[in-house]
């Protein structure tokens, strides 16, 4: 769509409406993130530490470099604040309202997945030793050498979860949202060749990378732990935003589906595709058209208009769906 349509569906004419045709799903994210805390607060597994075992687990405790209240605050609210500051450039309120839910449906989905995992596995961090005895004095089963704790039952519970990292999964959650969503804004892949824009495009994805890795140095995880976790994130973030945006390559990548569905509607009348038996029949002004490029005839250049025309329609077809949104 070109920008001379934007600005025709803001949060004053259609924020109502969206919203209310969305508001299932922000009853599902509510319910999501109660049962993320659901999960936080549950004691994990109480796997079996045997003697043997603390020799790989005496890692120094250390100050964490990055705290995890840090984690919303540039995973979630910095890319929050460049979706309404590209709203009042464009006045879209479809970009602003899928962008915000798609970010934190990325980050809930992920935490709470990471969370129930973390509660199933129980995985010692690193530093569990020192969490299990924090005065050194080591205490062990006389029969089955597992290790009898004396210290601080919230620093044992937080110690039986390293995996998968929750540091990890939050921050390529949201930024891994983020790298798509710049992608598709300034349409990094069209095949223009002009690779800067990968730069910032990649920008989001190296910050997910340097947190997961100060989780390693300050030995709260394992590597095994921050790769599950990046994986979870990069994952749910990438499912998230295709669930909203045709994906950076495409010609429309820079909106939403239902912008896109919408715009095409108010030019043309509210009429959108439909197909009967073979023939694919567009209302949307991309034309009619009966059969396949051979009928038609012609040279080689109208050969190629007549075949990137039907790869725009179909391209257009699988786009819009037939609900309005």
């Amino acid at each position: 769509m070109e920008d001379t349509e934007l600005g025709a569906h803001t949060v004053a004419s259609h924020g109502v409406k969206v919203a209310r045709f969305h508001l299932h799903d922000w009853i599902m994210l509510v319910l999501l993130g109660a049962l993320e805390l659901v999960f936080y607060v549950v004691d994990p597994f109480d796997r079996f530490v045997g003697k043997d075992m603390m020799a790989d687990l005496k890692y120094p405790p250390k100050s964490t470099t990055v705290p995890f209240w840090a984690v919303p605050i540039f995973a979630v609210l910095f890319p929050c604040l460049v979706f309404v500051a590209i709203y009042f450039r464009r006045r879209d309120v479809y970009d602003l309202h899928h962008a915000i839910l798609g970010i934190l449906y990325s980050v809930l989905v992920s935490g709470m997945v990471t969370d129930a995992v973390k509660d199933a596995v129980g995985r010692p961090r690193p530093d569990f030793f020192w969490r299990c005895f924090p005065d050194g004095k080591e205490v062990y089963d006389s029969v089955t050498t597992r290790a009898i704790c004396h210290g601080r039952k919230g620093m044992i519970k937080d110690g039986h979860k390293s995996f998968p990292s929750g540091h990890a999964s939050w921050s390529f959650a949201g930024l891994g949202f983020f790298s798509w969503y710049l992608a598709g804004k300034i349409q990094a892949f069209d095949r223009r060749g002009h690779i800067a824009k990968l730069c910032l495009v990649f920008l989001p994805p190296l910050v997910a990378c340097m947190v997961s890795i100060s989780l390693v140095n300050d030995y709260l995880h394992h590597w095994g732990d921050v790769f599950a976790g990046g994986l979870l994130g990069i994952v749910a973030g990438s499912c998230c935003y295709l669930q909203f945006y045709p994906p950076p390559h495409h010609i429309h990548g820079w909106g939403t589906h239902a912008y896109l569905q919408v715009s095409t509607e108010t030019r043309n009348g509210g009429r959108t595709w439909r197909t009967r038996g073979n023939t694919s029949e567009s209302e949307v002004g991309l034309g009619t058209h009966n059969g396949s490029c051979e009928d038609e005839g012609g040279d080689a250049s109208t050969a190629d208009a007549c075949f990137t025309r039907d790869m725009d329609a179909a391209s257009m077809r699988d786009m819009l769906p037939e609900e309005r949104v």
